[in-house]
């Protein structure tokens, strides 16, 4: 009796679990070796009780260790499958495979069991080739304890119990089964254990059993709790009905078992009340099933403030989408939530949340795909035949709800990206309430990402900017290298043409000179005036090479003041006489007041000279016939102020600022005297701040201009004429 009540749980035991998981996803490869085990271990346990009990012995024995075979083989490959479900079979595992059948045929030879040993209980005689059958049993147990293992040293939480729990249930197949089924029957003819073979398989059902209930294995916890649920509402009224009815009859029934008409009211009754109080009897063992199965209830609103919180508190992209993965969890209770968020100017395409191995182009594709379904969430189990592609790379990925983030259900929008849920870890599918959810805070993640995803483009600008900038500067600088080394070239050169110039030029002047003051012969008039020209041509010469001279001194470091005692009045009265003829020619006015008294002071004269000549000439050139140029020397309490003001074209404000630079000349002074150098007022500045002067400088376009300088009188008069201090008569 007790045999055919454990042949009969176990049997069913088995067959309902792998019908159940084998419906809920025949294209899963793990579904359908689950199934094809339990299966052929309800053969098992079966052929295991007609071993014991029928005349057909021998062949229940050989579909046994059939059975055997094809149980092993299935449960290494169902092993492999759990652990990685997308890893191709290794060619040893693909021999294996192979071998199964060839293996199972051999069992049903007298090559492995050749017969029975006569005796009060027969066991089976080993023939020559019982060693395949016992080394594939042997490989394929050892190999399936070798990857779980592994896998349980590799892995946590969740994923390791699951293996830990697998490992449990095939234990007493592993250690036990091997020694009670195999050794004792052939080794020692001792077939006294064989009954307890089943309760291993059972064991191992069970153990499963627990792992679809409580840790989400298979996607069946919703059949299971149902079923659960329903088979206690139905034991339950038929306690209560059999226990009335026993009574009843045991208490009014005769002998004969007839009924009389009152009994029959009675029980007709009492079903009738039965069938009203069924329903709250199973309302009540739904709501204990659920206490049980499900703890994933959750309160909306607290769920929406606390996203609300994050969405408001956070900016940058990253803490946005790790945060509102954390406060999604809590409340749903998935197993795992990942945002796709499509890649941007300065981003690629990035996964946030709990890490999934996801292939990127799946990513991509899945987004595709699911742009072209009207509804913002996308519920795999829902998903029409004519979204297969869509539905497999789901199922693949063990993803069952997709909620996009668009601002619109359009055809061909895909919106930032999409937000991925696993399925639940209660094993219970999104209802109603979790996808009117999903709904409302697909429509304000949309918004906070748009906006993180532009702040972050922000940042990411600056620092592009930055780089550009930074690149910028870098070309800047290696092109103010090149000008440099271009500038010392151009100065070396003017260094070198000056000083070549120079000599023929002094000649020239001499020489020009020599004529003029008649060492030469008589000059005629007209001969005297063309020489004065050429005379005062080859000074301007002399003046602009000097120029040059000490704009190359200046570069190299060499520029140095000479001074010495020298009258700046009659330094001014000198260049004035020089350029009396040029301004009469050009039909302007010279004044020049010359001081009576004007201090001696310590300058250097040649320099000097130089910058006295050049503000005159340049008041000369750019001075419209019929104006007046005047030139003033003062002699102030503290410095010597000399000036020259004209009535002339003036300089435009736009070009006052740069006026005093190098090679700089205004625009209209280039229209006006197109062979300037714009080095004279460069020059000229240079002088007058190296002796501890400055610069004075007005002027108004079209209404003329003023150069000068002023010279401090404390520091260049001599030290021999300056008046003695305090200091001086108290020491004397």
């Amino acid at each position: 009796m007790v045999e055919e009540i454990v042949l009969t749980i176990g049997a069913l035991t088995t067959f309902i679990s792998g019908l159940f998981v084998f419906s809920r996803n025949p294209k899963h490869a793990v579904n359908r070796l689950y199934g094809g085990l339990a299966i052929v271990l309800g053969v098992y346990i079966t052929a295991n009780y007609f071993s014991l009990q029928t005349d057909e012995r021998l062949f229940y024995i050989r579909l046994v260790i059939s059975a055997s075979t094809l149980a092993v083989a299935l449960l290494y490959y169902l092993a492999v499958r759990l652990i990685d479900a997308t890893r191709s079979l290794s060619s040893v595992e693909i021999v294996g495979a192979l071998s199964t059948p060839f293996v199972v045929a051999l069992n049903f030879t007298p090559l492995v069991f050749s017969g029975l040993e006569p005796s009060r209980n027969p066991a089976p005689t080993p023939g020559p080739l019982i060693f395949v059958f016992a080394l594939h049993l042997l490989v394929y147990l050892l190999a399936s304890l070798f990857l779980l293992i592994k896998q349980i040293k590799n892995t946590v939480d969740r994923e390791r119990l699951q293996y830990a729990w697998i490992l449990v249930g095939i234990a007493p197949m592993l250690f036990f089964a091997p020694f009670t089924g195999f050794v004792l029957p052939v080794l020692y003819q001792n077939v006294s254990l064989v009954v307890l073979n089943p309760i291993y398989s059972i064991f191992f059902v069970l153990v499963v059993g627990y792992l679809i209930v409580w840790h989400r294995l298979f996607d069946v916890k919703l059949v299971v709790a149902r079923t659960v649920g329903y088979l206690l509402s139905v034991l339950a009224v038929a306690t209560v009905f059999s226990f009335t009815a026993f009574l009843l009859i045991n208490t009014f029934s005769d002998e004969t078992l007839r009924l009389p008409r009152s009994q029959q009211v009675l029980f007709t009754l009492i079903a009738v009340v039965l069938a009203f109080v069924f329903q709250p009897v199973k309302n009540f063992f739904d709501k204990l099933s659920n206490r049980v199965f499900y703890r994933d209830a959750y309160d909306p609103q607290e769920f929406l403030d606390q996203l609300n919180k994050v969405l408001v508190t956070r900016v940058d992209i990253d803490p946005l989408l790790d945060d509102t993965v954390a406060v999604i969890k809590a409340h749903l209770k998935s197993d795992f939530c990942a945002f796709n968020i499509r890649k941007t100017q300065y981003m690629e395409n990035r996964l946030a949340g709990d890490s999934k191995d996801i292939d990127v182009e799946d990513l991509e594709k899945i987004g595709t795909l699911a742009s072209h379904i009207h509804d913002p969430i996308v519920v795999a189990s829902d998903l029409e035949s004519d979204k297969d592609e869509l539905k497999s790379l789901l199922n693949r990925y063990d993803i069952e709800v997709i909620a996009r983030l668009v601002t619109t259900v359009e055809y061909d929008v895909e919106g930032v990206g999409y937000l991925m849920f696993g399925p639940k870890k209660s094993g219970s599918p999104y209802g109603r309430q979790d996808i009117k959810m999903l709904e409302i805070i697909a429509n304000e993640l949309v918004i906070a990402i748009q906006n993180a995803l532009r702040f972050e483009e922000i940042e990411e600008f600056n620092v592009t900017l930055q780089q550009k900038v930074d690149d910028a500067t870098k070309k800047l600088r290696q092109t103010n290298e090149k000008l440099k080394q271009m500038d010392e070239t151009k100065d070396e050169f003017i260094s070198m043409a000056s000083h070549q110039l120079r000599t023929p030029l002094t000649s020239v002047k001499g020489y020009l000179s020599m004529v003029l003051e008649g060492d030469a012969g008589e000059v005629k008039p007209m001969q005297e005036k063309l020489l004065s020209q050429a005379f005062t041509s080859s000074q301007r010469m002399v003046y602009l090479i000097a120029d040059l001279l000490n704009v190359s001194r200046l570069r190299t470091g060499k520029f140095v003041i000479e001074s010495i005692k020298a009258n700046l009045a009659e330094i001014v009265d000198g260049e004035v006489q020089q350029l009396k003829e040029t301004a009469s020619s050009r039909k302007l006015d010279l004044v020049y007041d010359k001081p009576d008294d004007f201090p001696v002071l310590m300058l250097d004269e040649t320099k000097l000279r130089q910058v006295v000549m050049n503000f005159i000439d340049n008041a000369i050139y750019y001075t419209p016939s019929g104006g007046t140029i005047t030139v003033k020397l003062e002699d102030k309490k503290d410095t010597v102020e000399y000036t020259v003001t004209d009535t002339g074209m003036g300089v435009p404000k736009a070009d006052q600022q740069h006026l005093f630079t190098k090679f700089y000349r205004a625009g209209n002074a280039r229209k006006a005297r197109p062979d300037g150098t714009g080095l004279g007022l460069f020059m000229s500045k240079k002088v007058v701040i190296a002796q501890g002067g400055a610069i004075i400088f007005k002027s108004e376009e079209g209404e003329g201009s003023t150069f000068g300088f002023t010279l401090p009188k404390e520091k260049l008069i001599p030290k021999e004429i300056q008046p003695a201090t305090d200091d001086d008569s108290k020491d004397k």
